[in-house]
């Protein structure tokens, strides 16, 4: 069993930056893919960007490449999330989550946080 908790979200103009954080206990955190996925206002929730427990592949979403970064720490057990240049359309309740590979769909994944609220204003 693993638990997520994400922190970093906020309030944050067009073109800022935000850092989100996801702290993870519970299983041996460095054997598992580790994801984040977003949900925008009365939208389905849609992949983000996706790292493998190495760190050796990384996939991002179309609409993030070249603006977010996902990183990961296998002695702290975090995986992050920079997302520079954010604009409205970013605007999302934003999970990670935990799984036995790297993947970009969300039933590769059986551990999710709860989620943090992104908000970008124009």
């Amino acid at each position: 069993q693993a638990q997520l908790v994400e922190s970093g979200g906020g309030l944050v103009q067009a073109g800022g930056s935000l850092r989100l954080s996801c702290a993870v206990s519970g299983r041996t955190f460095s054997w598992y893919g580790m994801g984040w996925f977003r949900q925008p206002p009365g939208k389905e929730r849609e992949f983000v960007a996706a790292i493998r427990w190495s760190g050796s592949s990384i996939y991002y979403a179309d609409s993030v490449k070249g603006r977010f970064t996902i990183s990961r720490d296998n002695v702290k057990n975090m995986v992050y999330l920079q997302m520079n240049s954010l604009k409205p359309e970013d605007t999302a309740v934003y999970f990670c989550a935990q799984g036995p590979r790297v993947g970009v769909r969300e039933d590769e994944y059986n551990y999710w946080g709860q989620g943090t609220q992104v908000t970008v204003s124009s």
